[in-house]
């Protein structure tokens, strides 16, 4: 599988996947600039207006493109400050929510280690536009699983790193987070640990995605979910202002 991405693909899926809102936003700044001109306002006004707006459609794309397309984050170069020996890594597990784009590489930077993928999408929960979108373009690694959150059809003990890369996020309810992720601990051998990448909803994602970083969570619900699964480590290193990952442990 060709593992080289192209150029601005990030941000690319992004206004792909988030067209709706693009489009809206559009429709919504003619509608008042209409009025505007209607009402009389000033050209003053009428600047400012279109500025913020654009700002509001424009800024997410640009954090995108940074994130996604400029800082190396599918190179997995990060994954060097989390002390892995990879000699000794013999299952790894990458779970996603219906859009994969990291099994591939995984794969490759552990090629020594079985490689199982699980996806947890689910259509009658997950039916935003974005999701629907991405699943229709996503490759899809040989052997994946469909699975239920509170349920990883793997025996207990046997996984060395789950992965759940800009995926977790997806599961809304706190109680089925903290369920999904006690089958994360129950996988894991007793020296495992879970990778999460995620965006938060933080001060820097705030000017980002403006409205838009409601659909990510604190650090702090993040840590709740994780101590109350079970997990005593739950260490952050941040790649890029707007992006985390996560390294814990049992």
């Amino acid at each position: 599988m060709e593992l080289k991405r192209k150029k601005f693909q990030g941000v690319l899926n992004i206004l792909s996947f988030n067209r709706h809102f693009y489009i809206y936003g559009l429709l919504t700044l003619s509608v008042i600039l209409a009025l505007c001109f209607i009402l009389k306002i000033s050209f003053v006004w009428i600047g400012l207006i279109s500025i913020m707006f654009l700002l509001g459609l424009i800024l997410p794309l640009m954090v995108s493109a940074y994130v996604y397309d400029y800082s190396e984050y599918y190179h997995f170069n990060w994954l060097n400050k989390l002390a892995i020996n990879k000699t000794k890594i013999q299952k790894i597990v990458n779970i996603n929510a219906g859009f994969d784009e990291t099994s591939y590489i995984l794969q490759q930077h552990f090629p020594n280690a079985e490689l199982q993928v699980f996806d947890f999408y689910n259509p009658e929960q997950h039916t935003e536009a974005a999701i629907i979108r991405a699943r229709k373009v996503s490759n899809v690694f040989p052997n994946t699983i469909s699975i239920v959150t509170s349920t990883i059809p793997i025996e207990s003990e046997k996984v060395d790193i789950v992965f759940l890369l800009s995926a977790a996020h997806e599961i809304r309810n706190h109680d089925e987070k903290v369920a999904f992720l006690k089958e994360c601990y129950r996988i894991l051998k007793p020296n495992g640990r879970v990778i999460m990448v995620e965006h938060l909803r933080d001060v820097a994602n705030f000017f980002a995605f403006n409205i838009g970083f409601t659909h990510f969570f604190s650090k702090t619900i993040w840590k709740l979910a994780f101590s109350n699964a079970g997990f005593t480590i739950f260490a952050e290193t941040k790649f890029t202002p707007f992006m985390s990952i996560f390294n814990c442990k049992k």
